[in-house]
């Protein structure tokens, strides 16, 4: 947070490793030195309580097919002043005020960022998918993907060979692994023919993997509505792929 630093971008969660960062603190370090900042909270949303005002964040954005809902869809918090200092980055309907050959005149926040017709059924299936969350709890959610997550990290300790990638304490329910002598995409594509979808590769985390000196790990995502016998299920499917390339 050196001087010549105007904007801190930063993950709420971690999408490969799953750590919850401290992202409350991180605000309020940044905003002591006059920094503005963006809290990425795709993977965050849809697994935790968010309370944007006791984060500090000037910030903070989500993605909707994430959340239970439709692609294409998501938000962006951020403080009114911020808004109505920035100008509009896109042109359109329902952005501006007033239109003449002496000027334009923008509209009031939001409005101005959200120029021409909305994806207007992508946001009411949004709505409803954010409903259903609230519906089920998000403190409910937390204990169920913590528990599941219990679950599966003990079971893929048990594999021999098996490295696990983030082991911070309270993290979200994703887990990132590697088997020793087994490439990570040979071992999505047969962990896919036994019906267990993960996902392979560097996860849109490229300094994060070279870090580690890995070329690619793989991710399996668990949410509130996995079940304890899937997840025995995945693991009897990785015992078995990894005898297949081990």
């Amino acid at each position: 947070m050196t001087p010549d630093v105007k904007l801190l971008a930063v993950a709420h969660v971690s999408n490969v490793l799953g750590t919850v960062n401290p992202v409350r603190e991180i605000c309020r370090e940044a905003r002591r030195r006059g920094i503005v900042t963006l809290v990425d909270g795709s993977q965050a949303a849809p697994h935790l309580k968010l309370d944007v005002a006791a984060i500090g964040c000037d910030f903070y954005a989500i993605t909707g097919h994430k959340m239970c809902g439709p692609t294409g869809t998501g938000a962006l918090w951020a403080r009114r002043e911020h808004l109505q200092a920035m100008p509009p980055f896109i042109g359109g309907g329902e952005m501006i005020k007033e239109v003449s050959f002496d000027g334009t005149v923008f509209n009031d926040p939001p409005h101005r960022f959200e120029a021409g017709t909305p994806n207007i059924a992508g946001f009411v299936g949004l709505g409803a998918a954010v409903d259903y969350l609230d519906s089920v709890g998000m403190d409910a959610i937390a204990a169920r993907e913590a528990e599941l997550l219990a679950h599966a990290t003990e079971a893929l300790r048990a594999i021999p060979g098996l490295r696990i990638f983030g082991t911070a304490p309270g993290k979200a329910a994703v887990i990132s692994f590697l088997v020793e002598g087994a490439h990570a995409h040979d071992l999505a594509t047969l962990l896919d023919l036994e019906g267990v979808a993960v996902r392979s590769g560097q996860h849109c985390a490229h300094p994060l993997l070279q870090y580690f000196g890995v070329a690619a790990t793989l991710r399996a995502s668990l949410a509130f509505y996995n079940t304890h016998d899937e997840i025995e299920r995945f693991a009897a499917a990785l015992e078995k792929t990894r005898r297949l390339l081990c």
